[in-house]
This record gives C-alpha cells, sequence and structure tokens, in this order.
C-alpha cells in the first residue's frame, strides 16, 4: 500500500472513530459507507441505533434514583498505542459520567509508551486511574491489581483492546435502578483488526438463563455487578487463566439477587493477531480452564458432570451429568393405525436405546384396520409394553391425559408414533437434564427424514401467527446454528410434545396437558405453566431422533382444521398476552419473528 494510500486511509479511520465517539456505530457506518469496507453488517439493525446529538444531551442529562459509579477494570499488557487511544476514547465518551477507569500496567521496558500515554490522559481526565506494575502478573493478576485500585459500586470489565458504545454506561444504569439488577450484561459485536465497522460476528444474546451459561460463556462483554457480589471471594482466580471471565461469571450470577441482560449491542470486541477473539484453538490452556470452571462451579451445587468440547467451538461445551437414579420411565405414543410407523417407533426403542428401565404405553385411538390390534397383540406380550384404549375423537392432550394414568413411571417421556432413535443414549441425556430439581421439562433434537432439523426449542411469539415456532427449522444436520446453538443444552421457553420428558408428579401437579387445545400448542403451554411454577425448560441437541411428519403438511389443507387451529392459536395469543408482549426471554428482540433463521428484525415488523 503506498503511503498517500495508507494516509487517506488513516485519516478516514481517525473521522470513523470520532463519529463513534459521538454518535454510536451507525454515524460511523453512515458517514464513512462510501469509503471503508465493512463484512457483514446489517443496515436494518443498526438503523435502530442511532446516538443522535439529541439523545445524547438526553442521556447526559438523565437523573436517576441512584448514583452509583462504575469502576471499569482494564488490565494492560504491551497494548499497541492505536488500540489504547481508542479503547480510554471510547469510555471516556460514555453518556452517564460517573466512573472511574483503572488501568493496571503490566508491560515491559519495550513498551514505555503505554504508561506515558496513560499518564498524559490522566492529566487531562482524574476519573482515570493508573498504575505501573512491577511485574507482568497475566491476565488474572493484572485484573486483580484493577480491582485493587476501584471504589466504585459497580464493577465493569473491560478488554485494553476493544471499544465501548458511548450509551453503555448508561443503558446499564437504566437497567439497575428500573430492576435493582446486581449483575447486568449486553450484547456485543467482534470486529475485525482496525476498522470497528468491520463486523465479523454479532453476537445477540438471551437473558439470564444458567444451562447456556454452563455450556457457554454468552454473557461474556459487556458485564457489570455490584461491588457487594464479591466481598470474601476473588476477582479473578489465577488457576482460570484464559477462561478467568467464565470462571468469575458462574460464580457471580450464582449469587446475584437479579441477573439482567440489556438486549443492545454496547460492546466491540476486536479480533487481531493475538487475541483471545481471533484464534482460542491456539489457547489450549484457555480451554481447558473452561472445562475446568464449568465443572467446579458445578459441584458448588453437588452436581458431578464431565465437561468436553463441542463440534462447534472448543470452549462451547457439552455436559454429561452423572445420573443420580435410574427411575422408570413412561414412554406415552398415541396411536391410530399407522402400523408402519408405530413398528419402527417401537423397534428403535427397544433395539437401540441404552436405558433399560422404561415402559412403553400405546395409547389407541379409534385404530380401523386389522393389521393394527394384530400389532396391538404382539406388543402386549412383550414385558415392558402395554396398550390402553381411549374411546373420543382426537384430542392430543386428553390422549396423554388418559395414558398418563396408567404409567408406572416417575417420569413421562411424551413421544409421537412417527419417530425414531437415533442416539442410543437418548433417555439419558434428557434424564440427566430432568432430575435437577430447578428443570420441569426436557425436549430433544428432531430431524426430517431427510436430515434437516425439525425441533430445535421453540420460541414464543416466532411466525406468522405470532403464537410459537422451532428455531433453527429446516438447517441441515450438522450445521452449528447461530453462536453453536445447535450443539449445546439450553434453557429455551418450551419444546415440543413430540418428544417431550417431564416428572409424572409436575405432569399431575399441572393437570396434564390442557384439552382445551387439542391439537396444536397443549406442549407449549404445558411448558409455559411450568416456567410459571418458576422451573426450567431444556433443549438438548444430545437426544437425536427422526420425526417423519410430512415437511408439507400444514393445518389449511381443510377448512375444518384450518378454523381448528386459527381458534387454538386465538386461546393461546389471549390466554399467554402477557408472555408475547414482554417477547421471549431466550430469543434476542433483536430478532426476527418471521423467521426460524436467527436473522434481524426489519424495521417495520410488528409482533
Amino acid at each position: 500500500m503506498g503511503k498517500k494510500k495508507k494516509d487517506s486511509l488513516g485519516f478516514l479511520l481517525k473521522k470513523a472513530r470520532i463519529e463513534f465517539h459521538n454518535n454510536g456505530i451507525k454515524g460511523v457506518l453512515y458517514k464513512t459507507k462510501n469509503k471503508l469496507t465493512h463484512k457483514s453488517v446489517s443496515k436494518e439493525y443498526v438503523k435502530h441505533h442511532v446516538l443522535t446529538a439529541e439523545e445524547r444531551a438526553k442521556q447526559e442529562s438523565a437523573k436517576f434514583d441512584r448514583n452509583i459509579k462504575f469502576s471499569i477494570l482494564v488490565p494492560l499488557w504491551n497494548t499497541p498505542i492505536k488500540y489504547l487511544e481508542e479503547m480510554i476514547d471510547s469510555v471516556i465518551a460514555q453518556t452517564y459520567a460517573n466512573w472511574e477507569l483503572c488501568l493496571a500496567d503490566g508491560s515491559d521496558d519495550a513498551h514505555k509508551a503505554v504508561g506515558a500515554r496513560c499518564l498524559k490522559y490522566r492529566e487531562q481526565d482524574s476519573r482515570i486511574v493508573y498504575k505501573k506494575l512491577d511485574e507482568n502478573k497475566g491476565i488474572a493478576g493484572n485484573t486483580n491489581e484493577c480491582y485493587s485500585m476501584a471504589t466504585g459500586e459497580f464493577i465493569a470489565l473491560f478488554d485494553h483492546d476493544d471499544v465501548l458504545h458511548p450509551a453503555a454506561l448508561y443503558e446499564m444504569m437504566v437497567k439497575i435502578c428500573e430492576e435493582d439488577a446486581d449483575f447486568v450484561y449486553t450484547d456485543e459485536a467482534t470486529f475485525e483488526g482496525e476498522d470497528i465497522t468491520d463486523i465479523i460476528t454479532f453476537h445477540f444474546k438471551p437473558d439470564y438463563a444458567v444451562d447456556n451459561l454452563r455450556a457457554n460463556n454468552y454473557i461474556c462483554h459487556f458485564s457489570a455487578f455490584s461491588a457487594k457480589l464479591m466481598e470474601g471471594t476473588e476477582l479473578f482466580r489465577k488457576e482460570y487463566d484464559g477462561s478467568q471471565d467464565h470462571d468469575m461469571i458462574l460464580r457471580l450470577t450464582d449469587n446475584a439477587k437479579k441477573v439482567c441482560h440489556v438486549p443492545k449491542l454496547l460492546y466491540f470486541w476486536r479480533s487481531h493477531p493475538g487475541s483471545v477473539a481471533s484464534d482460542i484453538n491456539a489457547k489450549t490452556y484457555a480451554i481447558d480452564s473452561g472445562k475446568r470452571a464449568v465443572r467446579d462451579s458445578l459441584l458448588k451445587h453437588g452436581i458431578k458432570a464431565e465437561v468436553e468440547s463441542s463440534k462447534a467451538f472448543p470452549t462451547i461445551y457439552r455436559l454429561k451429568y452423572e445420573l443420580t437414579d435410574r427411575p422408570k420411565i413412561s414412554i406415552l405414543i398415541p396411536n391410530k393405525d399407522h402400523v408402519k410407523d408405530l413398528t419402527r417407533c417401537i423397534d428403535s426403542i427397544r433395539e437401540i436405546s441404552t436405558y433399560d428401565n422404561y415402559e412403553i404405553i400405546v395409547i389407541e385411538n379409534n385404530s380401523t384396520e386389522d393389521i393394527t390390534f394384530r400389532y396391538y397383540e404382539y406388543i402386549e406380550s412383550l414385558d415392558n409394553v402395554k396398550v390402553v384404549r381411549y374411546q373420543g375423537t382426537f384430542n392430543y392432550a386428553a390422549i396423554n391425559n388418559f395414558g398418563a394414568k396408567y404409567a408406572d413411571g416417575e417420569y413421562l417421556l411424551l413421544l409421537n408414533n412417527d419417530t425414531k432413535v437415533i442416539t442410543p443414549e437418548w433417555m439419558e441425556e434428557m434424564l440427566m437434564y430432568a432430575q435437577r430439581e430447578d428443570v420441569g421439562v426436557v425436549g430433544a433434537k428432531l430431524y426430517y427424514e431427510d436430515d434437516t432439523i425439525q425441533h430445535a426449542g421453540i420460541v414464543i411469539g416466532l411466525g406468522a401467527h405470532r403464537a410459537a415456532g422451532h428455531t433453527h427449522y429446516g438447517c441441515t444436520k450438522d450445521n452449528l446454528g447461530y453462536m453453536g446453538k445447535l450443539f449445546y443444552a439450553q434453557n429455551v421457553s418450551a419444546v415440543t410434545g413430540a418428544c417431550l420428558l417431564t416428572s409424572k408428579s409436575l405432569y399431575d401437579e399441572l393437570g396434564g396437558l390442557d384439552e382445551i387445545f387439542t391439537v396444536a400448542f397443549n406442549d407449549v403451554d404445558y411448558c409455559l405453566r411450568v416456567r410459571e411454577k418458576g422451573k426450567l425448560i431444556v433443549f438438548t441437541p444430545y437426544a437425536e431422533l427422526y420425526h417423519y411428519e410430512s415437511k408439507s403438511r400444514g393445518f389449511e389443507d381443510t377448512k375444518e382444521k384450518k378454523e381448528r387451529f386459527e381458534n387454538e392459536v386465538k386461546l393461546f395469543r389471549d390466554r399467554h398476552s402477557e408472555i408475547l408482549k414482554k417477547g421471549d426471554p431466550y430469543y434476542n428482540p433483536n430478532f426476527t419473528l418471521n423467521r426460524a433463521d436467527y436473522s434481524l428484525r426489519g424495521e417495520d415488523e410488528k409482533v
């Protein structure tokens, strides 16, 4: 690159940084869109994130019930001066002014310019606190030195080469004061190298989800927490270097009374050679310490588990909880004829499953074919299979409720007759979550016959009817999913009744499936009622089955079916109107509700 071109680019980047500090990311993109390139920034999203001069003035003059000081901790080590300046400038540009920036510098003698530049900033702004360390103590040690300098009521963590949105602290203050939160985190983006507009990953996060956090440090940046949560504990522990933030977040969220999420893009994580953002695969110590952090966190709760890297990413984990017992599982399978489907389903359970303490209850409903009843005679001769007869018109909820009365198991596993087991340990994979006191329902990963995804968790409000829809619908079997979601167990609002595990005691307590939902939404409604009891819903991708339901099958093939579906949509929306209004806590509001592919919400999109 010639000098003239390099100087021109440097000038444009300087203008972009100034614009970002003043107006946020939209300002950057619109001021430089014809001159700077950026890979995957969505204009539809960016339009919603303007920080105008009027909004800046409003935020700067805002009065809060509390006067919280944020201590922003930044460990320095041989920080490139350009990155250092951008980091500090982004803090100075905050619209909320009650902060201190705690800089602990472990740089070597060849990088004395780092300290000199920090001291220059300190002369200009007394909120900047700087300390030169006698030695580099690593990420954990240097951050702990920052913490020893902190005097604020809230602690915030910030990497030395990253950038904050100017409204970051203001938005955190809003959440803290409105929700009385003691731990807050935001959405973030990863950008590449020198150009903050060169976004390579948007990370739009769910609200607090403990299973997600154990499998994946999705909270990460930007997080702030009450200093009171740290009393009697360490901030970063050296034995978790590389994943020290995951260890800390697991500990602090365990102790927090209210963890809140600000669903806005307020942190920009720089990916460059040498950063953790650039290539975690080269940092095996970080991967190992992350696994150890998760195991140790679980042990505090008396839970034993193996933690291993998933296919998606080395620091996205597959957890294998130790089963504390081997209770009987009653598998409920409604059926009307379709002997081929039922045979395939039952054969796969009996031939593939490694869990042996189960019974199969086939719930017969108005079959007419002789071959069906001959097959019933055969399976009733088997030790762990029985057939019960439900009289009446088809009502999926009522049929399952009827079958549950005959169940001897501690757990009920609702299963469609057109499914086929893939994973031998499918019952163990579901039971390992269901055995936890805080979990009420567990769902599996289901594929169509062509190996595309039929079910990987349900989002409330998703789809044309704004009732409920399946995420990652139609993705290929080997697709990693948004941010690796298809390869780790996570909390969701609901799972499908085509394969759903729940305890019989909870099922009985809630009166089973609500029979007002004859075909649709009875499973989703059950999950939401479980959540009202304070229980979690877990989707695990490691219990896999085929679901041979037709892809093209709809609810509009007859007038009667269409009317029934529309009626059940209305019943569901009326009953759960408040949840629909608030939005699914496990699905970021920046995502569209029109599609299941985690694309961004359109400007004119309405719930």
